[in-house]
């Protein structure tokens, strides 16, 4: 990284040109399309910025649009949508395209990494049973969830593997529960019975143990 320290001011041609005022954008945003922009956020589809250029082409000035964009995307409630997996959605509030596992994964660390700095509580329990409800959502192989969201943070990368340890240990349970209940010859009320289940636990969890039976990419 060279050092500027000591360096002269650049000359006033070469400062930063002053930010668009957004907030008239993202208000016209919201009047516009509530369903996107007014008090619930919902996930943005990519290419969004040239669906409303080219839906609205005598409203929205490029470059302020692009920066009210960019100021709506990093904030908390964008992000927290982001973190819960919902769907992208096209200008007319309709889901379009599934979000990426990773992008998921990011939006949480985000999202919780700024709730840490206005809180003493150690927030890294909720945020390691988040990550491991991401991983299982997502459907993908723990290889294949790694590659995709491990990155530089190595306090980030130790919760994910906490996570998938307790996703590894939580389906090595439930194939045991599953064994013992093919064992068992038993309904599976009362086979929940003898567990101390609830019948609908019981069934849930038996059902993630078949799924987790069968090969990557096989339809149930």
């Amino acid at each position: 990284m060279t050092d500027t320290s000591t360096r002269a001011s650049p000359p006033a041609a070469a400062k930063r040109a002053p930010r668009p005022d957004v907030q008239p954008v993202l208000e016209r945003l919201a009047a516009l399309h509530p369903a996107l922009f007014g008090a619930v956020f919902l996930p943005l589809k990519r290419g969004i910025f040239q669906d409303l250029l080219a839906a609205h082409p005598d409203i929205f000035e490029r470059e302020a649009l692009k920066a009210a964009l960019s100021v709506h995307t990093r904030s908390t409630r964008y992000l927290s949508a982001v973190a819960g997996g919902q769907q992208r959605h096209d200008l007319q509030g309709q889901p379009v395209e599934a979000m990426a596992p990773e992008h998921v994964h990011h939006a949480l660390l985000e999202v919780f990494r700024r709730r840490q700095i206005r809180t003493q509580e150690d927030l890294r329990p909720k945020l390691r049973g988040r990550l491991l409800q991401a991983f299982e959502a997502s459907g993908l192989s723990r290889e294949a969830y790694t590659e995709l969201v491990r990155s530089k943070d190595e306090a980030a990368n130790q919760l994910l593997d906490e996570a998938l340890a307790q996703s590894s240990e939580r389906a090595a349970r439930a194939e045991a529960l599953l064994r013992a209940f093919e064992a068992s010859g038993q309904t599976v009320e009362a086979f929940a019975d003898m567990y101390g289940l609830e019948p609908q636990t019981a069934i849930r969890t038996l059902a993630q143990a078949r799924k987790a039976r069968q090969p990557a990419g096989t339809v149930a």
